[in-house]
């Protein structure tokens, strides 16, 4: 009887094919549209995921100013930043940094769902998130990614 012997494939930088995609935010749902993000930036919806490997694809997200929340986290919702001194912690509504600076309010949702090490600084690099609808990343011919096939 002869033995069967099966080996692991692991990705690395070498094996790694990464794809561009567009996600459209028109009327998405921020935590659901970044988490399905965060696993593209992951690389979990390959075959070959490798959780020690940055085998994830690209993401450039349009329309992030058409984003919207669910209830009452508009109003409710609080996004703190700390300045490293006393009394430096400042709170801003969800409302007020949406019409400031909606893109921040796509990349800190995607951020905080990736690791918190140097392998996820690595994967948020490649999220590129823009207010409208045009986008500098044209010649790389991103494909739509539509959250049903992942």
């Amino acid at each position: 009887m002869s033995k069967l012997h099966f080996t692991t494939k692991h990705a690395n930088e070498a094996t790694v094919k990464r794809n561009w995609y567009v996600v459209d935010g028109a009327n998405q749902t921020v935590g659901r549209m970044c988490a399905k993000i965060a696993s593209v930036l992951r690389g979990k919806n390959k075959a070959y995921y490798t959780p020690h490997v940055d085998c994830g694809d690209f993401v450039i997200v349009i329309n992030a100013d058409k984003v919207k929340f669910t209830g009452n986290k508009m109003e409710d919702k609080e996004y703190l930043t700390y300045s490293g001194y006393p009394g430096g912690q400042k709170a801003e509504p969800a409302g007020k940094l949406m019409a400031r600076r909606p893109e921040l309010v796509v990349e800190r949702a995607v951020k905080g769902m990736l690791p918190k090490n140097r392998l996820g600084r690595k994967m948020f690099k490649k999220l590129f998130v823009y207010t409208g609808t045009d986008h500098p990343h044209t010649a790389q011919k991103p494909t739509e990614l539509t959250f049903n096939k992942i």
